[in-house]
């Protein structure tokens, strides 16, 4: 049987597609070993038991990059223990007579696949992020595209052309911890032509043209997305299954309460898990929701709970306000019509591979560019209009959802939608791209393992 470890980045942009893609390995007959660090492990939930957890140090073991007070400091210190305690794993690992084939490495952590090939193990790179956004980092590191931006127009091969406004935000770092998180974006593309195989989160056919011009550099890339939906599209979840991430607490009220509402007229918001939103946008989002002629959903942490307006209902007939949900269920659920989102990868996955239209409202990293995707090249919603303050206010979000939910604009941005989850369906149907990729992955770990007696012959079975 072919042994996968499974190394995510500890943040759930990072976790959940890797977890996701753990449990198709896992339903392949691979057996997957998931691992991340001492202090994110505490808030993993629903990872199945077929599954082995393990940790590894941060250097942080009781809060993670809270504990270290900077991203500066947070990574200095875990590429410093991070590889020593990632080797100590494998051998203990290789000792208990369940060696590793394989190690499904985040990118963002090039030292992982150092320690594979120290042990001669294999290592595959995983891209959480886009092509596109790849190939902009990719483009940096190599030097191609310098930085600080003077241009006003940025020209990539394959890609749109590109303003300011739709860059990664890194880009133009305003503290120290945004320079080191650019730093560590470009660092992933090190030594990646070394890794024996490079996988990405997305799908073929979205990016087509790129993708090709990119396997003329990495022979062994290959796109395997969208991993968030694979299961929940293919229809192979059973009823007592959980398909929200292993990161979301289970929220029953919010399922109610769309039950109860009629097809296609909820507007679902969600600004993710990480980006921190002004009290001002936040209070500009309130007053365009509560003026809207639409239902509405918006799931908000607990933290940003007091930047409500006081006079702002979290309850009412017209509108509810959850600490969090499964996102994937909601985006399921017939009664959405809209999905107001940040722009994070994992949510504009979720949103095209369910057939639900956006409306951008970007905020920090890879999110830009995504909104310049969603709105100028796939046509999948609209980019929402920033002031001088770069707030979006509650009538330009008002008309924005009008726009969507009964213009003809609308109209066609839906079916526009309904044409991307038909490509998301067949990319991880036995016939679709991503899947063919992943049987093809899985193929050559398999060839190169004496003892595949479960997976066939050596090969792994296509479905």
């Amino acid at each position: 049987m072919v042994h996968c470890l499974v190394l995510a980045y500890p943040a759930q942009g990072h976790i959940n597609p890797m977890h996701y893609f753990s449990k198709l390995l896992q339903q392949k007959g691979v057996r997957v070993t998931f691992v991340t660090t001492f202090s994110f492990c505490k808030k993993l939930q629903n990872v199945p038991a077929s599954i082995s957890l393990e940790t590894i140090s941060d250097g942080f073991d009781k809060g993670g990059v809270d504990e270290a007070g900077s991203y500066k400091s947070y990574f200095e210190r875990f590429w410093q223990v991070g590889p020593k305690s990632l080797g100590d794993l494998l051998e203990r690992v290789g000792r208990s007579g369940e060696g590793v084939d394989c190690v499904i490495y985040d990118s963002a952590f090039p030292w992982a696949l150092e320690v594979a090939k120290r042990l001669e193990i294999a290592g595959a790179a995983f891209l959480t992020q886009n092509m596109f956004v790849n190939s902009i980092y990719y483009h940096v590191h190599q030097g191609k595209l310098s930085l600080p931006i003077t241009q006003n127009e940025i020209s990539l091969p394959f890609l749109p052309k590109l303003q300011h406004q739709d860059m990664p935000t890194f880009f133009f770092p305003t503290d120290a911890n945004n320079a080191a998180l650019l730093d560590l974006l470009l660092s992933q593309f090190s030594n990646i032509h070394k890794a024996d195989w490079i996988l990405c989160n997305s799908l073929y056919h979205m990016e087509k043209e790129l993708t090709d011009w990119t396997m003329k550099i990495w022979s062994n890339l290959r796109t395997i997305g969208p991993c968030s939906t694979s299961m929940l599209l293919n229809k192979r979840l059973r009823d007592d299954e959980d398909e929200g991430d292993v990161t979301q607490f289970k929220d029953e009220e919010c399922m109610k309460w769309l039950d109860d509402k009629p097809k296609q007229c909820v507007v679902y918001v969600s600004f993710g898990s990480m980006g921190v939103v002004k009290e001002e946008q936040i209070k500009e989002v309130a007053y365009g929701l509560r003026d809207s002629e639409s239902y509405f959903l918006w799931t908000m942490r607990a933290s940003e709970e007091n930047k409500l307006p006081k006079d702002f209902e979290k309850r009412s007939e017209k509108g509810l306000v959850v600490r969090w949900c499964s996102q994937v269920k909601v985006l399921a659920h017939e009664a959405i019509g809209c999905f107001v989102t940040h722009c994070g990868w994992n949510s504009v996955l979720e949103a095209l591979s369910l057939g639900v239209p956006m409306l951008a409202m970007p905020c920090w990293s890879d999110q830009y560019t995504n909104a310049k995707l969603i709105a100028d090249v796939w046509n999948l919603g609209i980019r929402a209009e920033v002031d001088d303050k770069n707030i979006v206010r509650g009538q330009v979000l008002k008309h924005c959802i009008m726009e969507i939910m009964k213009s003809e604009r609308g109209k066609k941005v839906k079916r526009n939608a309904m044409e991307f989850k038909a490509l998301a369906e067949h990319a991880i149907s036995e016939e679709g791209k991503s899947h063919k990729n992943t049987v093809e992955f899985l193929n050559s770990l398999a060839g190169s393992t004496e003892n595949n007696q479960s997976a066939g012959n050596g090969k792994i079975n296509s479905c």
